[in-house]
């Protein structure tokens, strides 16, 4: 049995693992931002969108749209606010999903490099939900890669976009991940510029 044979029988032998949240879609969602997978659930902090401690998404949204990193914790907390997040996304028309709906983790963590993703999210179906969308921001290379499959389109570079046929401007941002070696504010400028170029956040 050669090396493929072998890593392709291991890798059925991982159980398979389905995305445990909705799409986050508010009303006149006009920006989607997308990641790869959450973590395995023995690390979130909340049930939402990235819910590890360690990542650094909510942080970088407080420091963008409140100036303080910890606009987003419950006051003297190192807790999430959920209802304060959602009510930010909601205002900004922000909207949120994953690019991959059916994974295997290789690795048994959650990076992407030992990320399979069996089956992507449904990114046709996602789209016609939100009639107003202009923008669409991957975070990071994996997910980049995945949108690029899944719109026919070329993965831009880091801090790029493309745009479609069919009007939709895709980003690659850079992951929020600690393990993405940027500090905070240059992760938090690479998305205020997504938000400050395209216009499709605020009221």
């Amino acid at each position: 049995m050669n090396n493929k044979v072998e890593l392709e029988k291991k890798s059925e032998e991982i159980p398979l693992e389905i995305h445990p949240f909705e799409p986050w879609v508010p009303a006149g969602a006009r920006v989607l931002i997308m990641g790869t997978f959450p973590p395995q659930p023995k690390r979130w902090s909340m049930e939402f969108y990235y819910p590890n401690r360690t990542n650094d998404f909510w942080y970088m949204m407080g420091l963008i749209f409140y100036g303080d990193r910890n606009a987003l914790l419950k006051p003297g907390s190192k807790d999430y606010d959920l209802e304060k997040i959602k009510a930010m996304l909601t205002e900004h028309h922000i909207a949120l999903s994953d690019t991959g709906y059916m994974v295997r983790r290789l690795a048994g963590n959650a990076s992407d490099k030992f990320l399979e993703i069996v089956e992507p999210v449904d990114f046709h179906a996602l789209r016609e939900r939100m009639p107003d969308l202009h923008t669409v921001a991957t975070t990071g290379e994996k997910a980049a890669d995945t949108l690029a499959e899944l719109t026919g389109t070329e993965a831009p570079k880091m801090g790029k976009y493309v745009d479609t046929s069919d009007g939709l401007r895709i980003w690659r941002m850079p992951s929020t991940s600690r393990a993405y070696p940027l500090p905070l504010a240059d992760k938090a400028a690479y998305y205020e510029r997504l938000f400050g170029e395209d216009g499709h956040s605020g009221s």
